[in-house]
């Protein structure tokens, strides 16, 4: 019979449960995109229907290792995110902007053709 995690986390040391709880914590922040939409407690066809397409290619796209910025950016909205892109250095981070100017001018760009 199994026994739960609690008991088990009660023996360990201060220790062993704060480098438990920091590991979680680490292997929660950083996650394929296929393990993100599941712990989102979405489906493929969730995110297919949000995004007008088919779900074999939301299969695909998650097992892509290389794709534009843009696809990246509305799959993560579908989800109900915002992505945002950082560079980091020794000296500190940056955020990244010049995507959220292609966003906006794609934007005006499809309001002016739908009006």
């Amino acid at each position: 019979m199994a026994k739960p995690f609690k008991n088990l986390r009660d023996k360990m040391s201060p220790q062993a449960q704060n480098a438990s709880e920091e590991k979680a914590k680490k292997m929660l922040s950083e996650m394929p995109l296929q393990e993100l939409r599941k712990a989102r407690q979405l489906s493929q066809k969730n995110i297919a229907e949000v995004l007008s397409t088919e779900q074999a290619n939301i299969s695909r796209l998650e097992q892509r290792t290389d794709m534009y910025i843009s696809t990246l950016r509305s799959y993560i909205e579908a989800m109900g995110g915002q992505l945002d892109i950082i560079a980091r250095f020794p000296d500190g981070e940056v955020h990244i902007s010049q995507f959220k100017e292609i966003e906006s001018l794609q934007n005006s760009k499809s309001a002016q053709s739908s009006g």
